[in-house]
């Protein structure tokens, strides 16, 4: 069973410990809770995908916590540093070609020769990095295709009998994953949308960035592009104008949809029309309406910018067939 132990020093240095010895540890970043092992060590790794039950064709990211770190670990084009210094620590995942003497281990890349990686903003993550003395893989700690955690009880809930530990820092700030790039011949493309909104990215830039066209379900360049992922036991509407008797409604903004007031729940990703407010409580309500004995969850109309991609890029894959 899964130990939980309140974020401390000494809590860092037995996860650090415990990642040192090639097994698993959950702890907090910004985006959601992340599942970490020691990235050079094969087995560890293994053991993600094993507590998961995630695919191995599915790449994971690679945590630093700095960009000489990184830089150890990948070759970087002008754009990509440029995105690295203005937005590390944060958000963000860069795809990059791996330096010849990477020693990530290759199920860690799903035998690509590329490495997605990210410098997260949580100063637990960095710290416990930096304890660990290796770069962490780390994708969401919940088991493949579930709801993703964005706080330790959301982990126990899932993999308390699959892991040795959770290191519980509170409810995570910005509540969806990182948005991950990568830059082609010169222009930078989304791979997924995130925590890191598309807008900033362009201002950056100075170019709109390509967005990424789906490719072989089976073989993806990076996590999170699967096509059913982030998903519910129930079935998930979206773009709902009104609520079917049993159905959850997961609101937006000031004003409901007809039938809200039959409905067997409401949950208000953002009463004001917060974007930012509706990701970190997406993931969150999303679980809690899933606890309900309801038919579904239908989904009020939600903006596509801004964060609103992120939140709609998770909330379609969590609606895809399964």
């Amino acid at each position: 069973m899964a130990r939980i132990e309140p974020v401390s020093a000494a809590a860092i240095a037995h996860a650090a410990d415990v990642i040192r010895a090639g097994q698993v540890v959950a702890f907090p970043t910004e985006t959601v809770y992340g599942l970490g092992a020691d990235a050079t060590n094969g087995r560890a790794v293994a053991a993600i995908y094993e507590a998961k039950g995630r695919p191995s064709f599915n790449p994971l990211i690679a945590h630093v916590a700095s960009l000489a770190a990184a830089e150890a670990l990948v070759e970087f084009d002008p754009i990509s540093r440029r995105l690295a210094e203005a937005f590390w620590p944060g958000p963000l995942t860069l795809v990059l070609p791996m330096q010849p003497d990477c020693p990530i281990s290759s199920l860690a890349t799903a035998g690509l020769d590329t490495l997605a990686v990210r410098l997260p903003a949580h100063p637990v993550a960095r710290d416990l990095i930096v304890a660990a003395g290796v770069p962490i893989v780390a994708p969401s700690a919940n088991v493949s295709g579930h709801v993703s955690p964005t706080s330790a009880s959301h982990v126990f809930g899932d993999l308390a009998r699959r892991i040795p530990l959770i290191l519980d820092g509170g409810h995570t700030e910005v509540g969806v994953e990182s948005t991950i790039v990568q830059v082609r011949e010169g222009t930078a493309h989304l791979l997924r949308p995130g925590g890191l909104a598309s807008e900033e990215l362009e201002a950056v830039i100075g170019a709109p960035l390509q967005r990424a066209e789906a490719g072989d379900p089976t073989a993806p360049i990076a996590p999170g592009m699967l096509l059913s992922h982030y998903a519910p036991k129930a079935r998930v509407r979206l773009h709902a104008r009104a609520v079917d008797p049993g159905e959850v409604l997961l609101a937006f903004g000031p004003r409901h949809v007809p039938g809200d007031a039959d409905a067997a729940g409401v949950f208000n990703l953002s009463p004001t029309g917060d974007l930012r407010e509706a990701a970190a409580n997406l993931f969150r309500m999303l679980r809690e309406a899933d606890a309900l004995a309801i038919t579904g969850i239908a989904v009020a109309p939600i903006p596509p910018h801004d964060l609103g991609e992120a939140i709609l890029d998770r909330l379609e894959r969590a609606a895809a067939p399964r």
